[in-house]
């Protein structure tokens, strides 16, 4: 595992690229990032390169410092932002879990199972992907699978400021809302000790040891 922190998004897509040519090539293991973005819309490939599920002009996004950027993820627009811990697993699914389905439920499955560990009953909706509360979304995926190796992934809301997602349709669904694991536990929470959850459930879920993984930080 490498912990890294603050990451501004483009350099969050090129450290993944790097890394998927070193998976595919077998140069290094599998591995999962966890680390924030400042603020930023993303653009997945449902979008098509449009902007119709931004709602702000451009000059609005430019006053508050926020980016947009299209991902190459699966999925429409989301927001990344400080309080949210995003998860990018590099691992090749070859030789036994060649099933995107399957691989996006196990992604669900670690995350239901951390935020269970701090009391929050979540679960997923029929037809739709990602993390849910009742009807607002607590945690998004998009992911991207070259030759059978993942990048992108989740996007966890921990102490996000949700008022930024007023800014989008957030993965394009307009009857659904937002939320956080501090809102709804009305305290906020470390992002360091849901970290440390996720990891154990990561490597459960997908039969990774933690003695063989290298937690960084920095």
């Amino acid at each position: 595992m490498r912990r890294l922190g603050r990451v501004p998004y483009a350099e969050s897509l090129e450290l993944q690229r790097r890394l998927v040519e070193d998976r595919q090539a077998d140069r290094i293991g599998d591995m999962l990032l966890l680390l924030e973005h400042p603020h930023v819309l993303t653009l997945g490939v449902r979008t098509r390169g449009g902007r119709g599920h931004i709602l702000v002009p451009n000059e609005k996004l430019a006053s508050l410092g926020i980016g947009v950027f299209e991902s190459g993820r699966g999925g429409d627009v989301t927001y990344h932002g400080p309080g949210q811990l995003v998860g990018y697993p590099i691992i090749n699914l070859k030789p036994d879990r060649c099933d995107v389905h399957r691989y996006v439920r196990d992604i669900e499955d670690v995350l239901i199972r951390t935020v269970a560990d701090f009391g929050i009953q979540a679960g997923r909706v029929d037809g739709l992907t990602g993390v849910w509360a009742g009807d607002d979304k607590l945690a998004a995926i998009g992911v991207r699978i070259s030759r059978w190796v993942t990048s992108h992934g989740f996007a966890l809301n921990v102490t996000t400021d949700l008022d930024f997602f007023r800014l989008i349709v957030p993965c394009g669904i307009a009857d659904k809302g937002v939320t956080s694991m501090a809102t709804l536990i009305k305290r906020p929470i470390p992002i360091a000790e849901v970290e440390a959850r996720l990891i154990d459930h990561f490597c459960t879920v997908f039969s990774r040891l933690p003695s063989s993984t290298t937690a960084v930080t920095g």
